[in-house]
């Protein structure tokens, strides 16, 4: 991470090669070391002990949320939760004087959730912490990214991702997710496949290495990877494709069409999923399905970016 970026990790871009190299390789160390019992070497446990982690989360979040605070926590920081719903957000206070409240309490890292696109960028003026996104509108989610990545390395068996295909399923035009893990993808040399209707996949989106098809056989027929995307109805504004059960039969993944196509991919999703939507029930139960290892690379990729913004990239 260079010197001008060192205390914000807002978009992919952020992290020069040599630091996502060092994020993947901490990362990495993390899992070896707390994986089982979740203990880990006693110098690892207190790598952030006395600094302030705040979470603030303007938008709803189990998974992102729960994970930062455990990674924070593992580490040996304190924590602080804080949701506009039950603070002053709920009686207008604006997310500027939000910051500067919390900037008063001296945080090291504030996590911030939002739904308009670019609020990471805006609080960063106002705060001497580090910024970390967690996820800002429908423009990125870099963390999200980076466990995706971090899961299929893991199931690959290799770091580089070279030769290796990707297939994102789903609703693309609204999905953070989607953006954040193409960038890293891009950056390690996969190539991605953009799956879905029109109304979720324009061609706009395709780009070099990336492939826009709205054929969902054609679309996942021999990748190694298949990455289903949650219908995002609360972002749709006059966006939609029919009923649910009418994507289910053409975009939905089960376990006839993923034997059938692409036998050897691992599947993905980076949750809450919708069943019987998106994804199956049969698949969900299928030992492909690794979706609960995101889960878990969730909480190292972010103890692992917590510790570089603190404490600085060894690359």
């Amino acid at each position: 991470m260079g010197e001008a970026n060192r205390q914000r990790l807002i978009r992919v871009r952020d992290l020069s090669d040599a630091a996502l190299a060092d994020l993947f390789i901490r990362a990495r160390r993390y899992r070896d070391e707390f994986a089982g019992d979740g203990g880990g070497p006693r110098e690892w446990r207190e790598r952030l002990a006395g600094r302030l982690i705040v979470n603030l989360f303007y938008e709803n979040s189990t998974r992102t949320r729960v994970s930062f605070e455990v990674a924070a926590k593992r580490l040996g920081a304190d924590v602080v939760n804080i949701s506009a719903a039950g603070t002053s957000v709920a009686k207008g206070e604006s997310l500027i004087d939000t910051v500067r409240t919390i900037e008063a309490m001296r945080p090291d890292v504030i996590v911030l959730r939002h739904g308009n696109a670019g609020a990471p960028e805006l609080i960063a003026p106002h705060t001497q912490a580090a910024v970390l996104n967690a996820g800002d509108g429908a423009r990125g989610h870099p963390t999200q990214g980076f466990l995706d990545v971090l899961t299929m390395q893991a199931a690959l068996k290799h770091d580089r991702l070279d030769g290796v295909t990707v297939a994102i399923v789903g609703d693309v035009v609204h999905s953070r997710v989607a953006r954040s893990t193409m960038a890293v993808l891009a950056r390690l040399g996969a190539t991605v496949r953009l799956v879905g209707p029109r109304c979720f996949v324009p061609e706009p989106f395709a780009a070099p290495g990336v492939e826009v098809v709205h054929d969902l056989e054609a679309g996942v027929r021999g990748v190694d990877i298949v990455i289903m995307l949650r219908m995002q109805l609360e972002r749709h504004s006059g966006v939609r494709f029919g009923s649910e059960n009418e994507y289910h039969s053409r975009f939905g993944m089960n376990l006839r069409r993923l034997d059938a196509w692409a036998p050897k991919a691992f599947v993905m999703h980076p949750g809450p999923v919708n069943r019987g939507v998106e994804l199956a029930n049969d698949v969900m139960n299928d030992p492909r399905c690794l979706i609960q290892q995101q889960v878990e690379n969730g909480i190292f990729i972010r103890m692992a970016a917590l510790d570089m913004l603190v404490n600085g990239c060894n690359a």
